[in-house]
């Protein structure tokens, strides 16, 4: 097989670090996107194998996420995989306070962004040749059962469950398969608050284990690595003991 290329957002840190590394350490070009140049540079110089190209890009930005996927186009004239993984979220606020721009900034990143880099890869994937390559977007647990306070995050993690059906379904004449990992309790900086207690449905605050992000790493790998003729539509991947299954 011919090196395949890969994108991966968010790949300065945390679950987009570790599918970055273990998509290079396969053999994959990747083109490293996030906001911070040192820390996607980091990222490249802990890989084993493959081909790493740094692009800092903040995906909210049409013309930065344009110029992501040109820089890709221009240096190996091909995309077979992204992993749409850049998010955010803002601290826990019971619905009542939470504001327009708060929304707004979640929404900005985990949907729209996510939206932005989906469209450009998909036309990609659409007007190469030969045609077709794989989606994967960073849904969560969250796409299924809410935590409290998380109105932005659960409503956008939702919404990503729509735009991953509706990937899927439009890709099928391009060989455009989307597919969407969600994933509960990663040990990243974004779930370092999970050590000191988070909030429960009914109101206790309790400590959440964590899972090695590289068991995420991992599954994004197989998803990448499944022949076009076949398609993890969802994944979930969690912590052994989290409070997800009968959560609430």
């Amino acid at each position: 097989m011919a090196k395949r290329i890969a994108v991966v957002t968010g790949a300065g840190s945390g679950v987009g670090r570790a599918a970055a590394l273990a998509l290079m350490n396969d053999g994959y070009g990747v083109a490293l996107a996030g906001r911070r140049k040192d820390a996607l540079e980091e990222t490249a110089g802990m890989a084993k194998g493959g081909e790493a190209l740094v692009v800092p890009t903040d995906v909210t930005d049409p013309e930065q996420v344009a110029a992501l996927f040109a820089a890709v186009k221009a240096k190996w004239n091909r995309l077979d995989v992204l992993f749409n993984n850049a998010g955010g979220n803002v601290p826990a606020t019971n619905f009542g306070d939470f504001t327009y721009e708060m929304f707004k900034q979640v929404v900005d990143v985990n949907l729209m962004g996510m939206f932005l880099c989906a469209n450009h890869a998909y036309r990609m994937m659409r007007d190469q040749d030969p045609q077709g390559g794989r989606i994967i977007n960073n849904g969560s647990i969250s796409a299924h059962v809410p935590r409290p306070g998380s109105v932005g995050y659960t409503s956008t993690k939702h919404a990503v469950t729509g735009l991953t059906k509706t990937i899927s379904l439009d890709g099928r004449k391009h060989n455009i398969q989307c597919g969407q990992i969600d994933i509960g309790n990663a040990e990243t900086p974004m779930t370092a608050r999970m050590a000191n207690g988070v909030p429960q449905a009914n109101g206790t605050v309790m400590v959440e284990p964590r899972m090695d992000a590289a068991s995420v790493a991992e599954s994004v790998l197989l998803m990448a690595n499944l022949r076009p003729d076949a398609n993890v539509q969802f994944l979930m991947v969690a912590a052994q003991h989290m409070p997800f299954i009968g959560r609430g």
